[in-house]
């Protein structure tokens, strides 16, 4: 299968040269590589005319194509005939040498699949392989015969009996679910919901229909949620543990914790509408009841974390996001 790979990039030189070095050295290259900047300066221009990279195209957009998923939706209008799966991939990852062999080959074993995610690797989990018959205390998160030290959050929502009722990678009728990060490290391909969007792939002929919502401005919190709940709406989705990489996140270019906040809750009502269009009270309530839980819980860490001042303002962010649904929910 030919194959694409876009990078929407904003003030990321760097970063984006260090994942283009680990393309490089990939078991299977793109056929195409697309370059989608929408940076205010040209560093990111200037380093690419110095490391030069087989197939590759930049793109340097108008302001009015500024934003994550406009550069997506850009950059996917600009894709060849002859591709037939897309990827994506944020500006600060890096592969492990056999990323896209192993993502692709998904495609092989998986026909029906219309998207394929990679697997972060994420040192600091702390997954332990206890077997099939292991009993979790509230403190563990145990999911395939694996477990894993539960956060605080997840913990506090268990004691109120707001958990997600859904295993990774599936949003709940009141959303707030658990991520594929939560997934563990086992080899396994797994059906999902939801694919993060910086780590994903699509069959090209899924834009024949869908397209990135341009409702999710410049840093685009929750995009591919939306975007992935959506396609799963019409076909399978699969995440591959054996297509690795490893994510960075490069502070450069991400907004600040208010305006974060304010994205955890409006945007998050936005994908869980998405998800459920029409929620009984059930639903609302329990959505509700979580968002307020972990808005308490981050006001809390300015007395407990280091980081004091990111704490209020994003704490203040996500309340005003709340209080903002009552008179102006998204649309």
């Amino acid at each position: 299968m030919n194959f694409t790979l876009i990078v929407c990039t904003y003030m990321r030189p760097n970063p984006l040269l260090t994942l283009l070095n680990s393309v490089k050295e990939q078991t299977l290259y793109p056929n195409e590589i697309l370059i989608i900047d929408g940076s205010t300066k040209d560093e990111t221009e200037a380093i690419l005319e110095k490391n030069k990279f087989q197939n590759l195209q930049y793109f340097k957009v108008p302001k009015e194509h500024r934003g994550l998923t406009k550069q997506r939706n850009y950059g996917i209008a600009r894709v060849g005939d002859s591709t037939d799966i897309i990827c994506f991939l944020d500006d600060d990852i890096v592969l492990t040498k056999n990323y896209f062999e192993n993502l692709l080959d998904t495609y092989q074993t998986h026909p029906d699949a219309l998207g394929v995610g990679g697997y972060i690797i994420d040192d600091e989990a702390g997954c332990e392989y206890v077997g099939e018959n292991y009993k979790p205390n509230i403190n563990e998160f145990y999911f395939d015969g694996w477990k894993r030290k539960e956060g605080s959050r997840f913990i506090m929502r268990k004691r109120f009996g707001l958990d997600s009722d859904c295993p990774p990678g599936f949003s709940s009728l009141y959303s707030h679910g658990r991520s594929v990060g939560f997934l563990p490290p086992s080899g396994k391909v797994y059906e999902v919901e939801q694919l993060m969007g910086g780590v994903s792939s699509f069959k090209k002929d899924v834009f024949e229909t869908l397209q990135f919502s341009t409702y999710f401005e410049g840093y685009g919190l929750y995009e591919d949620a939306d975007f992935s709940i959506r396609v799963a709406k019409k076909g399978k989705l699969y995440l591959n543990t054996t297509a690795k990489l490893y994510h960075y996140h490069d502070a450069s270019g991400r907004p600040n914790k208010y305006q974060y906040g304010k994205m955890v809750v409006r945007n998050g009502w936005y994908v869980w509408r998405t998800k459920n269009p029409k929620p009984l009270l059930d639903a609302r309530i329990r959505w509700h009841s979580i968002t307020i839980l972990l808005t308490i819980i981050r006001f809390s860490n300015t007395f407990t974390k280091n980081k004091r001042k990111e704490a209020f303002t994003e704490a203040l962010g996500r309340t005003i996001g709340w209080f903002s649904l009552l008179f102006n929910k998204p649309k």
